[in-house]
């Protein structure tokens, strides 16, 4: 392996650890109130997101079904041609734009709020169209250049998959959703086949507690 690419990936993980760590700024008052939304949805959590987006969405939607608040990814393209039938009044749909101008997921988060949907914006400008027309905005304030060329959405996307990260495990310690909860319903790999189980999550207080 060449020098030049060893100092090239030493850059970019600098680049790129130091927005993971950014991310514990942007929580505020906001996800508190966000945090208190999931936990007391009745319905289904719905996660959207297009292009890199798309795949922290679909991630995201399965970390937090793994951590015991019910989600499902859906595809704001798909959505639009019917999909969006699943939304219901109850549900939450957290839609990921950094910039927050894809037709598709403004158009997928306005219809879901005319269903009684609430959406939950994670994008890096307050002032965008889908901020706009959210209920809750999670803003995400991006350095230059941790995405390469203000252009590819590396390091952004890695700043909204820690957040969700942070919001399953903490919703998870809420709910009091144990090791064998998540083995039920990960039969199978490495999870199912544990001989034994990790020392039990500290328990968190509930929305309701505070």
């Amino acid at each position: 392996m060449n020098q030049e690419f060893r100092d090239l990936a030493a850059e970019r993980i600098g680049i790129e650890a130091a927005a993971v760590e950014a991310v514990a700024s942007v929580f505020d008052d906001v996800t508190d109130e966000i945090i208190a939304l999931l936990y007391e949805c009745a319905g289904k959590v719905f996660v959207t997101g297009s292009g890199t987006s798309g795949t922290i969405a679909r991630r995201m939607a399965h970390l937090f079904s793994v951590c015991g608040t019910p989600s499902v990814f859906i595809q704001p393209s798909d959505a639009l041609h019917g999909t969006m039938g699943a939304l219901r009044d109850g549900d939450v749909l957290i839609s990921i734009s950094k910039g927050g101008t894809s037709d598709e997921i403004n158009n997928l988060s306005r219809r879901a709020r005319e269903r009684g949907v609430k959406v939950v914006a994670l994008t890096s400008d307050a002032e965008s169209e889908l901020a706009q027309l959210s209920d809750y905005v999670q803003v995400f304030t991006v350095d230059d250049q941790v995405d390469p060329g203000n252009l590819i959405a590396m390091g952004s996307t890695l700043m909204h998959a820690v957040w969700g990260d942070c919001l399953a495990v903490a919703l998870m310690r809420m709910r009091g959703y144990g090791w064998s909860d998540v083995v039920f319903t990960h039969p199978l790999g490495a999870v199912g086949k544990l001989a034994g189980l990790p020392e039990a999550l500290q328990s968190m207080p509930t929305p309701e507690a505070d």
